[in-house]
């Protein structure tokens, strides 16, 4: 399961000299909370809603809105933006992905090909890709059944299940908080 085939490919991006209060615009009118930020079309930085908020003033300032929103439009993304994003290339597993998200403590990446933004993946297209992987969508019953990891001890697990006319939606596996040879199987059907 490849990146390209989840990301999302209709990517907003926002060039350095953007000001950081249409960055923002630009967020909520998209429901997203990433901007790639880019420079002739490739990669140069990227600006979330979280950089916005916390260049934002506070409310304990004297200025009036009307002042504020005078600064706040004259901060340029390139002085708020993470110079060094992290990215995926669209060849990525999803599963790998995943790790560079957990790894770097962050909710979503560009997908770059050749220095130059194809898309993004986020939590979210992996929350989607997990629901598909394991049919949850289809509803069912879900068994977990802790088994000997050998060869052929999942067929003999599943073939009764096949011939009681059980549908199988999926079958995943873990060796996570298990004894040394075995594994759990999670079955839903």
């Amino acid at each position: 399961m490849l990146v390209r085939n989840w990301m999302s490919r209709n990517v907003v991006t926002v060039e350095e000299d953007t000001s950081m209060q249409d960055a923002t615009k630009l967020l909520k009118q998209h429901g997203i909370r990433m901007l790639p930020v880019v420079r002739e079309g490739r990669l140069v930085g990227v600006v979330t809603d979280r950089d916005l908020k916390r260049a934002s003033p506070s409310d304990a300032t004297t200025l009036d809105v009307h002042e504020l929103n005078y600064l706040i439009s004259k901060i340029k993304v390139k002085s708020i933006m993470t110079k060094t994003p992290v990215s995926v290339p669209p060849d990525l597993t999803v599963e790998e992905t995943a790790e560079v998200l957990l790894k770097h403590k962050i909710s979503g990446v560009p997908v770059v090909d050749n220095g130059r933004v194809v898309g993004t993946i986020t939590q979210t297209d992996i929350f989607r890709v997990l629901i598909a992987l394991t049919g949850v969508g289809k509803r069912g019953i879900q068994i977990a059944v802790q088994i000997e990891d050998r060869p052929g001890s999942i067929k003999e697990l599943a073939d009764p299940i096949r011939r009681h006319g059980g549908r199988m939606v999926s079958i995943l596996t873990s060796y996570d908080n298990v004894p040394e040879g075995e594994r759990k199987v999670y079955i839903r059907m």
